[in-house]
C-alpha cells in the first residue's frame, strides 16, 4: 500500500458512471417495475451503498476509508440503464474506487435481475466521471517559481559542529514545488543578527534611496528584491535560546496565525512534543517568514502541513484570488 500517513485530511468527492445495454422491451419493463426479481432501482442502489463502504475488501491496495456519503442514481434510456455513484469523505485520500466500486456493484446486480430474461444484457463502459479535493484542487500555478530562502538558527550548525539535516529536509521537499532555494543562511541565537537577517530578506518593504544629488534628504521607495518565502528553521521552543518566534513578530506587519495553528496541530496528532515548538508565521511586506522546528523530523511535518495551501496566499497578496 502507498503510505498516507503524512498527509492531511481534507473533504474529498468522487463520481463515477456506468452502462448496462439492454432491448428497449426490458428497459420498459425495468420502467413498469415487472422483472420477477423486484425493484431494479432499489436493489441496484442498495448494493452500490454497501459496496462503496466495503471498497478496500476488494481492491487489494485501496485504503479503509471513513465514507461520510454515498449515493447510487439510476436513469433509464430508450436501450441502456445508466447508475451514477457519489461518494463523499473527509479523508486523506481521493474516493475514486469507492465510487466506482459503487457503479460496479450496481451493474453487476441489475444484471443479475435482468439475465433471466433470456434476452441481451451486457455490461457497458464503467467510468470515473469526476472528482474533487486533495492537492490538485490546492495547487496554484505561478508564471515563475517563487524564489525562497532556508535561514538555519544554530550556532552549532553556523559553526560546522552539527550537521544540517533539517535544512536538508526542507531543501529536498521544495525541490518537489514551484520554489526555488536561491539562498542558505546560518545565523546565531542572536535577536539582532536574525532580525537583521529577515529584514534583508524582506521583499517589498520600504527602503531609503539615495538621490542623485548629495543635495536634500533620500527618499523612500519599495524593495523589489529578496524573496517571498522565508523559512527560518530551529530556536522555536521554549528555553531563553529560542528566539526565533519572538523575532518574526517584532519584524512583521502582518501575523498569519492560522499556518502556525496548521503546523501545530498536524505535528500533535504524530507527537506529543509538537506541543514544545512555537511556530508562527508572518508577513513583512510581500514576503511570508516561517519558524519551523529545528529537527528535521519537526522541519518536514510542517512542510506536509504547510504544502500546497501556503502557495494560495501569494495569489491573494498579488490580487489574483
Amino acid at each position: 500500500m502507498i503510505d498516507i500517513s503524512h498527509k492531511r485530511s481534507s473533504l474529498r468527492y468522487a463520481r463515477a458512471t456506468g452502462t448496462l445495454l439492454a432491448s428497449p422491451e426490458i428497459i420498459e419493463r425495468v420502467r413498469d417495475g415487472r422483472i420477477p426479481k423486484g425493484d431494479v432501482r432499489s436493489v441496484a442502489r442498495s448494493a452500490g451503498i454497501q459496496a462503496a463502504k466495503r471498497a478496500s475488501e476488494w481492491i487489494v491496495f485501496c485504503h479503509t476509508m471513513p465514507v461520510d456519503w454515498v449515493e447510487v442514481s439510476m436513469e433509464l434510456e430508450d436501450d441502456r440503464i445508466v447508475f451514477t455513484a457519489e461518494v463523499r469523505s473527509v479523508w486523506k485520500t481521493g474516493m475514486e474506487m469507492e465510487a466506482m466500486t459503487a457503479v460496479s456493484a450496481a451493474l453487476l446486480n441489475a444484471y443479475d435481475m435482468l439475465k433471466p430474461l433470456k434476452e441481451d444484457v451486457s455490461i457497458g463502459e464503467i467510468r470515473l466521471a469526476g472528482k474533487t479535493g486533495g492537492k490538485s484542487d490546492m495547487s496554484d500555478r505561478f508564471d515563475k517559481p517563487l524564489k525562497a530562502a532556508v535561514v538555519i538558527v544554530s550556532s552549532a550548525k553556523k559553526q560546522g559542529k552539527r550537521a544540517d539535516r533539517a535544512g536538508d529536509v526542507i531543501r529536498e521537499f521544495l525541490a518537489d514545488q514551484p520554489v526555488i532555494v536561491s539562498e542558505d543562511v546560518y545565523v546565531d541565537e542572536d535577536p539582532a543578527e536574525l532580525a537583521g537577517t529577515l529584514k534583508r530578506l524582506a521583499k517589498g518593504t520600504m527602503v531609503r534611496k539615495e538621490r542623485e544629488s548629495a543635495d536634500g534628504p533620500g527618499e523612500e521607495g519599495q524593495s523589489d528584491s529578496g524573496v517571498d518565502l522565508v523559512f527560518v528553521c530551529g530556536a522555536t521552543g521554549p528555553t531563553p535560546k529560542d528566539i526565533t518566534p519572538q523575532v518574526i513578530r517584532d519584524v512583521s506587519d502582518k501575523l498569519v496565525p492560522g499556518m502556525g495553528e496548521a503546523m501545530r496541530s498536524y505535528g500533535y496528532q504524530r507527537t506529543p512534543f509538537a506541543m514544545l515548538s512555537e511556530q508562527i508565521a508572518g508577513l513583512r511586506g510581500q514576503t511570508l517568514m516561517i519558524a519551523l522546528p529545528g529537527s528535521a523530523r519537526g522541519a518536514g511535518e510542517s512542510m506536509n502541513a504547510l504544502f500546497p495551501g501556503v502557495l494560495h496566499i501569494f495569489r491573494m497578496l498579488r490580487g489574483k484570488a
